[in-house]
């Protein structure tokens, strides 16, 4: 016969094995849905200046500041499987000496249950916008980029683009340091 321990073993290994199989039939009910919603970002203001950037290099760099608008529904994203939404405002950037350069300049974390239809007129920029050169003045194609991931109860994190992005540019001239 079988001891105490071994039947013990036996139950705990099979409701293991249940708990398992439940939860990945929980990641498979949501994995295949689209979280994709469109995004509406436009720029307010836009300068540029030449500062020294006193945490490294002591090297003077380009400091690019802007305030936003950003309107989006992202209601339809929660369901049962997603816990909360991590977002955050890219902008990205090609210049002389880097072929890509990404900065995330915004973010902000919604809970399921929170409020997820967000309007927001004149924000300014949680982090600075540094260029690590003169690759801001006068640079014609910045693009801003709302992206989030998804924080799931069990499955992937997925990291998803909205649909809709903005292009703008840095004014040629650097403005005073007076504002």
């Amino acid at each position: 016969m079988n001891s105490v321990l071994q039947r013990g073993n036996s139950i705990l290994a099979y409701a293991l094995s249940a708990l398992a199989f439940l939860t990945f039939c929980c990641f498979a009910s949501t994995v295949f849905l689209n979280y994709s919603t469109n995004a509406d970002i436009k720029t307010v203001k836009v300068l540029v200046k030449n500062v020294p950037d006193f945490s490294a290099s002591r090297d003077v760099n380009d400091l690019g500041f802007l305030t936003f608008n950003l309107k989006t529904d992202l209601t339809d994203i929660f369901n049962w499987n997603v816990k909360q939404l991590f977002m955050y405002l890219t902008a990205e950037y090609v210049t002389k000496n880097n072929q890509l350069n990404q900065v995330v300049l915004w973010d902000k974390i919604i809970l399921r249950g929170e409020n997820a239809v967000l309007d927001f007129k004149n924000m300014n920029t949680k982090y600075y916008f540094w260029d690590d050169g003169d690759g801001l003045r006068g640079n014609k194609n910045i693009t801003l980029t709302l992206s989030w991931n998804i924080i799931p109860n069990a499955g992937l994190l997925p990291n998803i683009y909205a649909s809709g992005m903005h292009s703008f540019k840095f004014p040629v001239e650097y403005t005073s340091s007076k504002m």
